[in-house]
């Protein structure tokens, strides 16, 4: 009997990728990852041109002469409509194309919320300077400026004048910025208010998460908890724009990430994600609930019924390690002095010495996590504060751009902190 395959389309190797690659080998599936870059994974990738639909057709047709494929996934929002069609195509469970396609395309996405009656911000369409200033007008400041297709935050930035729309407009389209599709900036609105996300698979709501960002004008994560408590009444609310997200949208199939803000006039959807939110998402739902949500959207994938019975309730929490200055990193240490602190559940650094520090306003600034959990939200606020405060760095100033590359710290580089507590 040939083995069952699960097989995925790009991925990464220590994030949410990852986490579809141990819950596939946990179910018995052999993981697969077909990749434009194959030689970044430790385990079997095959190299295809993940961006050519027949390609990826042509390479899971070989694959199917030797296993027997279960399903086609991936962890990227960017490849979830051609999962969509690969489903189709061989006629295995996944996601309507179609919506995906509308759902990841932000103005069409905010174009059906609307119609629906889901309270979004205020927007317009941009394709150059001009327009931008005239939806600025219109809309009023401050605004958000984002392309109209992309994730991580790249490239997303409150404007609280028209000098630093000016100065957006042109890092978005004066070549800085990699575009995905043909250069369109989504004039937004700015909703005011904390923020949260909803974890939902198929129409069940599994939880609110709380995400507290570090400060404007970008939008990078420092702090995410769930679950996020709410009344009944307020619930209620939350769980009827999920569902009113989903019908508009038609992406009720498999996990979704719905953030919104809770601003003077209630609640208002900010993005509605077809896909599950990245990590440390997943690890937090399961610490909080005991629902994995990585191995039930891979029983869904193949065919089977995924089981969301919530376990147990604690509150998790992760607190992002964000620099607070460019340069050389010279060293970062407290790893081990973190990971003992009595719950703390992981303990990642991304960062290495000697690498070099250039932040972008987005998820890439992430130079590592903590996790914590336990049975109230004030405890797991004490043992984060008690983690992060062990770990700490320092960067060197880059001495001049022509070295940045190849520079490695001196001796007497000053020791700056590490910048990361909010």
């Amino acid at each position: 009997m040939a083995q069952r395959a699960l097989v995925l389309v790009e991925g990464d190797t220590t994030g949410t990728g990852l986490l579809y690659v141990e819950a596939a080998r946990r179910l018995g599936l052999h993981p697969i990852t077909l990749s434009a870059d194959p030689s970044q994974y430790d385990y079997e990738a095959i190299c295809v041109d993940t961006g050519n639909l027949d390609a990826l057709i042509r390479e899971c047709s070989h694959l199917r002469a030797t296993y027997d494929i279960a399903g086609i996934t991936s962890s990227l929002e960017a490849y979830y409509a051609t999962i969509g069609k690969l489903c189709q195509y061989f006629n295995l469970p996944g996601p309507d194309p179609t919506s995906i396609e509308r759902c990841c395309e932000k103005p069409a996405q905010r174009q059906l919320l609307a119609e629906a009656g889901v309270s979004i911000p205020a927007f317009r369409v941009s394709t150059n300077a001009t327009e931008v200033e005239s939806a600025v007008a219109e809309i009023g400041l401050p605004v958000v400026l984002k392309p109209a297709v992309g994730a991580g935050s790249k490239g997303v930035r409150l404007c609280r004048n028209i000098a630093e729309v000016a100065e957006h407009v042109s890092y978005l389209l004066g070549g800085k910025h990699l575009w995905r599709s043909s250069p369109r900036i989504l004039v937004e609105e700015f909703a005011q208010g904390p923020q949260y996300s909803i974890e939902t698979m198929g129409n069940e709501i599994i939880g609110i998460a709380a995400a507290d960002f570090g400060p404007p004008p970008h939008f990078v994560l420092r702090q995410f908890t769930f679950p996020e408590e709410f009344t009944d009444e307020e619930h209620s609310r939350i769980a009827d724009i999920a569902l009113s997200c989903m019908r508009a949208l038609g992406v009720g199939w498999g996990p979704m990430n719905i953030e919104f803000r809770w601003t003077k006039r209630g609640p208002v959807v900010i993005e509605v994600n077809p896909r599950l939110g990245g990590v440390p998402t997943p690890q937090l739902v399961q610490l909080a609930c005991g629902v994995d949500l990585v191995t039930e959207h891979i029983k869904l994938v193949i065919g089977d019924k995924c089981d969301l019975r919530i376990e147990h309730s604690q509150t998790a929490a992760a607190r992002i390690l964000v620099p607070d200055r460019d340069g050389i990193l010279d060293w970062i240490d407290g790893e081990r002095g973190a990971a003992v602190v009595p719950g703390v559940i992981e303990v990642k650094l991304y960062a290495k010495p000697h690498m070099p520090i250039t932040r972008n306003g987005d998820f890439r600034d992430w130079i590592g996590f903590v996790i914590a959990v336990s049975p109230s939200r004030s405890r797991t606020e004490a043992i984060l504060r008690r983690a992060v405060d062990s770990i700490d760095w320092s960067i060197s100033p880059f001495p001049n751009l022509a070295t940045r590359e190849n520079w490695r710290p001196s001796e007497g580089s000053i020791h700056r902190g590490n910048g990361c507590r909010a």
